[in-house]
């Protein structure tokens, strides 16, 4: 594997990670915010499929094998794991604002691994934005 297409790895582990989480959210958010925080967590997941599929396609452009498997999400995902049961909505609005910006953080971080993959980089820096700009809509309604 290139080093490319391992940081891309790494991330492509990480969004799917942040993916399922934001659907087990989803499922069991409750709280005066149930509405908005349910419908917010719909829309970051859809967000999330798509840098998905843009991350995961990169991977197959340069020749290697994106792995999506529970496995592969279970062994190596840096995203902290999410408590089952209900989730208060205000619970829900600080775990998420902390994934996004703890995984903003860490994609950044891999810029400098890509210097040789500017195309790549550029897929990564605009799914950082999009994570900062998700991250932002959940601090917001922290008041």
């Amino acid at each position: 594997m290139s080093q490319s297409t391992s940081v891309l790895q790494s991330v492509l582990v990480d969004l799917l990670d942040l993916g399922l989480q934001g659907k087990q959210a989803h499922w069991n958010v409750h709280g005066p915010a149930f509405r908005s925080v349910h419908l917010q967590l719909d829309e970051l997941v859809e967000q999330l499929i798509s840098w998905q599929d843009e991350v995961a396609e990169r991977i197959s452009a340069l020749g290697g094998n994106p792995d999506g498997r529970a496995t592969a999400i279970v062994s190596t995902s840096t995203v902290p794991t999410l408590t089952a049961g209900p989730l208060l909505d205000t619970d829900v609005v600080t775990v998420f604002t902390d994934r996004l910006t703890a995984t903003s953080q860490a994609i950044s971080s891999k810029f400098a691994d890509l210097e040789d993959d500017l195309a790549s980089q550029d897929v990564l820096i605009g799914i950082v934005a999009g994570l900062d700009k998700a991250a932002w809509f959940f601090r917001a309604q922290k008041g």
